[in-house]
């Protein structure tokens, strides 16, 4: 599947589109195929890392998570 990557704290520049293996649902979870999604403050803000407390929520020196997002719209694959 196709997603955007950030690895580091910074601008947009840094971001990258890559093919990644689809992720497994754990339990209490669902695998949504995404149609739709937005950009919102927390996601500028974990993008860039700043203001500096946020990165004790996601990662002092890098993302903790590789996407950012969590505002979709979409098709559930798999429960």
């Amino acid at each position: 599947m196709k997603a955007i990557i950030n690895n580091t704290y910074g601008t947009p520049d840094i971001l990258e589109l890559r093919e990644i293996e689809k992720p497994q649902p754990g339990d209490q979870q669902v695998l949504i195929k995404v149609l739709a999604a937005s950009v919102n403050k927390a996601d500028w803000h974990i993008l860039t890392g700043l203001p500096f407390p946020i990165r004790f929520m996601s990662g002092l020196s890098k993302p903790k998570y590789r996407t950012l997002g969590a505002d979709v719209s979409g098709i559930v694959e798999r429960v």
